[in-house]
């Protein structure tokens, strides 16, 4: 049996890429539909130019900030690496199930010679900080007076990554593991955090403002942005983005971030028309989905021309 599978398992990643281009074109197409009927200035097409550029540097922090984390857990990865690796594994979130570009990051640790439990944790607590992240924005720029419960999700995700609660439940799973596996082995190195992660912490904050930077950005596309929709821009796209990133089984949150943002934001006293809403949130879709294509195109095209993905 083993044989077989590991005979499939060239093909299996052909499986997986044609899989994850047909999702990728089928949500192009949907998008498209509303895109083209739209009739955008050449102001327009500036700040829609601007939005794709300002999404990309977002995706190439967040890889940065992921060897943060990294780093934070003892691994000297390199920054170039992690990018790279953040990039073309990415993409793959817009396959069904919302978990294959984690599983990527993790074997592709793993690959680099990171233990297999230090690179499964290093993917689990950059969401995590991710969230932490949105939530902060989104309190901070909200003008509901709902945030308690938003609030107290956040103290308790901040708790959570705290290496006196952390650290603990890792250590018992690692000493049991260890017990069952193999009684003689030598210990392996303690998986924790030595300190509370608060510079990956503030660097998912850079994430998250300049994606929603990117949200606004989008939305002028369509129409000026005055300067008081700003912090209820940023607050609904904070809420949409997280319920995007938290619900399972949601490709890339595709379907969940446009709805909640379209609820927050025809809810709440934006000043923008219900068409200029939905089209933005559309437009906004096509332009992450480009410049999270885009950030994988470069990659390869970046091993092509080296001839290398090996960390450096």
């Amino acid at each position: 049996m083993i044989p077989r599978l590991k005979a499939l398992k060239p093909y299996l990643r052909w499986v997986i890429l044609g899989g994850m281009i047909l999702f990728l074109l089928a949500a192009l197409r949907d998008q498209w539909r509303e895109v083209v009927a739209l009739r955008i200035t050449g102001a327009g097409w500036a700040s829609g130019a601007i939005a794709l550029g300002v999404t990309l540097m977002a995706h190439i922090w967040s890889g940065w900030v992921w060897s943060w984390i990294l780093h934070d857990l003892n691994q000297p990865v390199t920054a170039a690496w992690s990018i790279a690796t953040y990039l073309k594994t990415n993409i793959a979130k817009y396959l069904p199930g919302n978990v294959w570009h984690f599983y990527g990051r993790v074997w592709a640790t793993h690959n680099a010679g990171v233990p297999l439990g230090i690179s499964t944790l290093s993917v689990v607590l950059e969401p995590l900080l991710m969230a932490a992240a949105a939530l902060a924005i989104a309190l901070l720029s909200s003008p509901q007076p709902n945030w308690i419960l938003p609030l107290l999700s956040l103290i308790l995700i901040l708790g959570i990554v705290h290496p006196r609660v952390l650290n603990p439940p890792l250590l018992y799973l690692q000493r049991t593991k260890g017990r069952l596996t193999n009684r003689d082995a030598s210990p392996a190195a303690p998986l924790g955090l030595n300190h509370y992660p608060l510079k990956p912490f503030l660097g998912e904050l850079g994430f998250v403002i300049l994606r929603g930077i990117g949200f606004v950005l989008t939305v002028q596309v369509l129409m000026p942005v005055q300067g008081y929709q700003v912090p209820l821009l940023f607050s609904a796209f904070g809420f949409a983005w997280l319920l995007g990133l938290v619900v399972p089984g949601a490709p890339g949150g595709l379907g969940v971030f446009e709805v909640t943002a379209i609820a927050i934001l025809r809810q709440g006293d934006s000043g923008l028309p219900p068409a200029v809403i939905i089209s933005a949130v559309a437009i906004y879709r096509l332009v992450s989905i480009l410049a999270e294509a885009g950030g994988a195109g470069l990659v390869w095209l970046d091993e092509q021309r080296t001839g290398s993905d090996r960390p450096s």
